[in-house]
């Protein structure tokens, strides 16, 4: 609980006390009486009758200040001392219970700024010296101590460490890094020293994107929340008018019929109203609703770049994938090895691998790495890459080519065709087939039940769009159970698809489009809805993207989906329920069946429950 808030609540608790031993206590002098209940009503009302008289000097008169400031005044004015305070007091409580909420869910976002770094390390004079991150240059090594935030993205060049990403990705499992990897800011080190060279300055850097989104999410307004904002704009000064006419027409027309006036009767009836009718419940809760789900959201690695996109989710029914990185791994590795007669497993992927270590080419790296020993390079010599075929090489004083079937031909080999989906890598020695290899962008574990899920949550259409071999892209297609695939597309090709699909998708349901790489930027500002996959995507996919997955998974997708329904449901279940409960009671206020107790409740009592509904929207299981 905050100062302001502590303070709020003592006040509160104040004025209670001394409200109860005023009612008690039977004082007769009516000036008196009045005196000791001004005590309580400006402890607990002062901060309300300031903001309500600044607002008239600033010409903002209608507002929820100066409804229960006009209802309370005229309360005390009629005599009706108790029920001016009770209104004030029971307001103020709701402010605090809104207070809370708003803490509440600002504490997933608060726990999400807490990723910024304080300190960079930098070695000076053999010493290391704390410096600000903004003075990092690309380039610098830095020092990250156990327990230390990494404060810039950049390279591993040397030590090993577990890092902590729960505050990234909601994940708690730790990531291991060590010499040669990438490492971006605003992970913990657990265990070891690592030095890193950075790679970007601190205000380009993973933390400082990922802090601008969620500092400026509240700007990405929802229609139901624009909604709310115009129909308070014009729903107060409505009602102010309305408990005017009703405290000044009936006495009026009565005096004009020869019956008696009854002034305070009307006058009561029309600050009850004035009471009924302050739209906190709706003004507080559904932006807090919004606020709770992408803080919600944030909590699980899924950051929303604002609430009109949250509520976007909602209304998404065709989700259009990239493979390469959104539903693979974006990585080659080594899937299958079928060696020739007189040839072994390991000796082929030997003999593959000494072939291509001078290449930085991903397939050679996935061979060298699944070969997993040291190279002699002197054993190799004589290298020659024959581009888009292969390469030739001499190994151990044997003539060794390894490469696709065009280099096969054209070496007249005859060779084994492949009954399994990859990239071939054929090998053969001294003009003898020695067997073929399978590389494959490696399907995510977790892709299958992506789509399944997004299936769930209510997509009628799944797509996958790809630059891919068709026979490669159909095989992945098939696995996952996608319903449309689109195969060997050049970027431009993509956002045309896309085009094709926004055409004919309804008015009313929404396309998302989900990517990694720098050519899937102009697709995700295309389509109704952009989703980066922030941990490996690049830096021009997360700002095109209107929601971030900070760990890659594309199971999230669903998750963010099944939130934004929520956080949906939550919203017109408060709207509903706070103007139902608005309208009976003035329409009952109108005619005197309801007092100021009950306004009380109308006013205070909705706006509790609602704000307690949308504290629901922080949690997702």
């Amino acid at each position: 609980m905050s100062r302001k808030q502590k303070k709020v609540l003592i006040r509160i608790i104040i004025a209670s006390v001394m409200v109860v031993v005023f009612h008690f206590i039977p004082v007769e002098n009516p000036y008196l009486r009045l005196t000791l209940y001004m005590v309580p009503y400006f402890i607990i009302g002062y901060d309300i009758l300031k903001k309500a008289v600044l607002g008239i000097a600033h010409g903002e008169v209608f507002d929820e200040n100066f409804l229960m400031a006009a209802a309370t005044v005229g309360a005390i004015i009629l005599g009706d001392y108790v029920e001016g305070v009770a209104v004030m007091l029971f307001y103020q409580v709701g402010e605090f219970f809104q207070s809370y909420a708003v803490g509440k869910s600002r504490k997933n976002i608060s726990q999400l700024m807490d990723i910024r770094p304080d300190y960079a390390n930098i070695e000076v004079d053999g010493k290391l010296e704390q410096v600000d991150p903004d003075e990092v240059a690309i380039g610098t090594i830095i020092t990250v101590q156990p327990g230390e935030k990494v404060p810039l993205d950049g390279i591993v060049i040397d030590g090993s460490a577990s890092l902590n990403t729960s505050a990234l990705t909601g994940e708690s499992l730790p990531r291991e890094v060590k010499e040669g990897d990438e490492v971006i800011s605003g992970c913990v080190d657990m265990s070891g020293v690592l030095r890193i060279r950075t790679t970007k300055e601190f205000g380009e850097s993973t933390v400082s994107k990922i802090l601008e989104l969620v500092e400026n999410s509240s700007m990405k307004k929802s229609r139901s929340e624009n909604f709310i904002t115009r129909f308070a704009r014009y729903y107060t000064p409505v009602v102010c008018y309305g408990a005017l006419a009703l405290a000044l027409l009936p006495p009026v027309i009565n005096l004009l019929l020869g019956h008696p006036a009854n002034w305070s009767q009307w006058v009561i009836r029309a600050l009850t109203t004035l009471v009924i009718s302050c739209p906190c419940a709706l003004v507080i809760s559904i932006p807090l609703s919004f606020f709770g789900g992408i803080g919600g959201a944030s909590a699980k690695g899924i950051l929303i770049k604002g609430s009109v996109y949250l509520e976007a989710l909602a209304q998404t029914r065709y989700v259009v994938c990239d493979k390469t990185g959104t539903l693979t791994k974006g990585v080659f590795e080594v899937t299958h090895t079928e060696p020739a007669e007189g040839f072994s497993k390991e000796e082929l992927l030997e003999l593959a691998a000494y072939a291509e270590c001078y290449s930085n080419h991903p397939i050679s790296k996935s061979l060298k790495e699944a070969y997993g020993r040291e190279i002699d390079q002197s054993r190799v010599g004589d290298v020659e890459e024959i581009s888009g075929h292969g390469v030739q090489a001499c190994i151990d004083s044997r003539s060794v080519a390894a490469g696709n079937g065009k280099l096969m031909k054209q070496l007249g080999i005859a060779y084994d065709q492949p009954q399994k989906i990859g990239t071939e890598v054929h090998v053969a020695v001294d003009g003898r087939y020695a067997g073929y290899i399978l590389i494959s962008d490696v399907v995510k574990p977790e892709a299958k039940k992506a789509v399944s899920g997004l299936k769930a949550a209510g997509v009628k259409q799944v797509v996958m769009l790809t630059g891919d071999a068709k026979t490669v892209a159909e095989a992945v297609a098939a696995e996952l159970g996608i319903d449309v695939v689109k195969s060997e597309l050049l970027p431009a090709d993509k956002v045309s698809e896309v085009e094709n699909l926004l055409a004919a998708k309804g008015e009313k349901e929404k396309l998302a489009f989900v990517g990694d790489g720098i050519n899937d930027a102009p697709v995700l500002s295309r389509a109704d809805l952009g989703i980066a996959m922030g941990a490996l995507g690049s830096d021009a996919a997360i700002e095109a993207a209107d929601i971030v997955l900070m760990d890659d998974d594309p199971v999230k997708i669903a998750t963010a989906m099944n939130i934004s329904r929520k956080t949906l449901r939550i919203v017109h279940q408060n709207i509903v329920f706070a103007l139902a409960v608005k309208i009976a009671c003035l329409a009952l206020g109108a005619v005197g069946f309801v007092n100021m107790w009950w306004a009380i409740f109308a006013d205070v009592g909705v706006m509790i429950i609602a704000v307690l509904n949308a504290m629901r929207a922080l949690k997702y299981k």
